[in-house]
């Protein structure tokens, strides 16, 4: 069977959102690699999922919702006794978000324990391209770490590219020095990095957009892409500094919650399309622009930009 174009490798979740407005929840299927696969599939490319979900009647209906949305599930592995991990998002007056997880026990952290995970592990690395992120990397311990590694690195060997997003998050690390060796571990084999300059700068101590572009180019990266927030994007290719793109326009967020995940989608969508990436950062601002404007990570289908 062809592969995907992309394969995202991560945790997809159960997400729980509340209307300000009026108090009730809503119950969707979210999660930083799982985003990204959405909103590729979305976008017209053939994306599909890697990652373990359980048995239980929550796991059955996210691999639903994900074919439903046009993801390849074939990817995706069923753990006997773990179930989903869980997440609230409560936001601030500003649209800023925050997390609540219940996940420790979810199928995903245990994917490399799974029967099926060598052969799913051969199969994703048939594809044109790799997506992961820091967050995947924190789901396992320093084993799953380089066997993450080793996917990366075989990717490359292959023909195909690496795209990491680090998407620090402080609590799903004992401590900064892990994740920063985590980070170190993968980086060669990154051809394309996604880095938020809020992270790299928590993380590393990064002063200035431009500490994150060199240190990933230095790492191999041909392509980086450090996204600002309502800024804009400062992305380098080959080295070379093409400045500031800032948004196309700039409206009040509702909910920031999968922002960067969707302008990663967006852009990877363009590249694969063939865009030149000045043109790839304009489609990822464009479809995070519209992603800020609703609840949760995943708008409705009719929302997405034309």
């Amino acid at each position: 069977m062809i592969p995907p174009a992309i394969v995202c490798f991560g945790e997809c979740m159960i997400e729980l959102s509340r209307n300000p407005a009026s108090d009730a929840w809503r119950m969707g299927f979210a999660g930083d690699c799982a985003n990204v696969a959405i909103y590729c599939a979305r976008g017209g490319a053939q994306a599909g999922f890697l990652s373990a979900v359980g048995s239980d009647p929550y796991s059955e209906e996210m691999r639903a919702f994900l074919n439903r949305e046009g993801v390849d599930c074939r990817f995706m592995l069923t753990h006997p006794t773990r179930v989903a991990g869980l997440y609230a998002i409560r936001t601030d007056d500003r649209g800023e978000r925050s997390f609540t997880y219940w996940r420790d026990q979810s199928a995903a952290r245990d994917f490399f324990a799974l029967s099926g995970a060598g052969a799913a592990l051969a199969e994703a690395a048939q594809a044109r391209m790799l997506y992961l992120s820091g967050i995947t990397l924190s789901l396992f311990d320093a084993d799953g770490q380089a066997q993450v590694a080793d996917l990366a690195k075989t990717v490359r060997e292959n023909g195909g590219e690496v795209v990491f997003d680090g998407n620090y998050r402080p609590r799903g690390w004992p401590d900064p020095a892990a994740a920063r060796a985590a980070f170190g571990a993968v980086a060669p084999h990154c051809s394309i990095v996604l880095p938020t300059f809020e992270d790299e700068a928590a993380l590393y101590g990064d002063a200035d957009p431009h500490d994150s572009l060199d240190r990933w180019h230095d790492a191999g990266a041909r392509l980086v892409v450090v996204k600002m927030g309502d800024k804009g994007a400062l992305f380098s290719h080959k080295g070379e500094d093409s400045g500031l793109l800032p948004c196309p326009s700039r409206r009040a967020p509702r909910d920031t919650t999968g922002a960067g995940d969707s302008f990663n989608a967006g852009f990877l969508t363009a590249l694969l399309a063939g865009a030149e990436p000045e043109g790839a950062v304009l489609a990822g601002h464009r479809l995070a622009g519209e992603v800020v404007m609703h609840p949760g990570a995943i708008i409705p289908p009719d929302a997405m930009p034309q």
